[in-house]
């Protein structure tokens, strides 16, 4: 490949590295789904039965009939039919939504009252129903591409640890190849909080690069109902808040994504709603395996996609996005590795 283009895409990826994670998306012009429509109808008129054929034309019919075995009925996994999966984990009460109506928001639960956070299931310990689905430890290594051609420019590692209710997610992204030589880069995040009945609860979130903190950040204040971004003044935290990397493994905890669901994301930069969207069960091959998937959209003027695997307790195998200017990147597994503790087992 001509040396200009490998500059390129090495100029390109350390522009937008970090949407290699999750996108700081845009939902004001997200389209919202179009309404559904009912009209009444008269039922069909009925018509007499046809007179029953000649006795020697029936008893052919019905020899034709019997040779014609019907096809087996087709079969297809319901959406998030994990295996054996706990009892729903109860979900977490929501407070204000700080996105008005008109960024197709509207379907948010009220506002919560005020310290009733303290009283949730977020302060509650970590439960078995919501620790085996996400396994005690475990590890993602992603191939990271620029484009839908596989062409790669980078690695991508994805490590977690959960003890004793407290839980640590790092990921670390780094360019590869000829795009290494040309633009190194190396970007690491990490999020930092509890698991509960209703799933990760982030306290702490930075990003790091060349080992630095940079500005971009997020702390959780879950007694005050308060998240801090960055420089910016504090917010009102919306109870099951999560962070740009926390979120990607709470998605598989959550009761209801089988329906679509709303969730509140500090990205390091801002802290606002973003919906997502169920497309539907796809079977997706990577280098990792092959796996079912529930493929999951979070729409806007940037897109994320998500496959998460159902026999892999609903893991992210594969993230891609599209940023605002149409250019692509995908992250594939290449290798899942996780631990699975006695006390996790359903």
């Amino acid at each position: 490949m001509p040396i200009v283009l490998i500059l390129a895409f090495a100029a390109s990826l350390g522009m937008h590295a970090l949407v290699l994670f999750g996108p700081d998306i845009d939902l004001s012009t997200a389209s919202e789904p179009p309404p559904l429509l009912a009209e009444l109808m008269p039922p069909p008129a009925t018509e007499p039965p046809p007179e029953a054929p000649p006795k020697r034309a029936a008893t052919a019919a019905r020899s034709r009939t019997a040779k014609r075995k019907p096809p087996p009925p087709a079969t297809r996994p319901p959406i998030l039919s994990v295996p054996d999966s706990p009892a729903p984990i109860p979900e977490a009460e929501s407070g204000p939504t700080t996105e008005s109506a008109a960024d197709g928001l509207d379907r948010l639960p009220p506002a919560a009252p005020p310290g009733a956070s303290a009283r949730s299931a977020q302060t509650e310990l970590a439960t078995p129903a919501a620790a085996w689905r996400l396994p005690a430890r475990g590890m993602i290594r992603y191939r990271v591409d620029r484009g839908d051609q596989g062409f790669e420019i980078g690695r991508s590692t994805h490590d977690w640890d959960i003890a004793d209710g407290a839980y640590r997610i790092t990921a670390v992204t780094e360019t590869s190849g000829l795009v290494a030589i040309f633009k190194p880069l190396r970007i690491e995040l990490e999020s930092r909080g509890r698991l509960t009945a209703a799933g990760l609860v982030p306290e702490r979130f930075v990003t790091r690069r060349k080992g630095l903190e940079t500005a971009e950040q997020a702390d959780f204040d879950w007694t005050q109902m308060q998240v801090r971004v960055g420089k910016r003044a504090p917010q009102t935290l919306n109870a099951g808040a999560q962070d740009l990397l926390s979120f990607h493994y709470q998605l598989g905890l959550l009761p209801e994504l089988a329906s679509g669901t709303v969730v509140p994301i500090a990205t390091g930069k801002k802290y606002e709603q973003y919906r997502i969207e169920v497309v539907g069960d796809e079977d997706l091959q990577t280098p990792a395996g092959r796996f079912r998937c529930l493929h999951l959209r979070v729409p806007g003027v940037a897109t994320t996609e998500l496959w998460l695997a159902y026999d892999r307790s609903l893991l992210p195998v594969k993230i891609q996005h599209v940023d605002r200017d149409g250019a692509i990147y995908v992250q594939t597994a290449t290798v899942i590795e996780t631990v699975i503790t006695p006390n996790q087992e359903p």
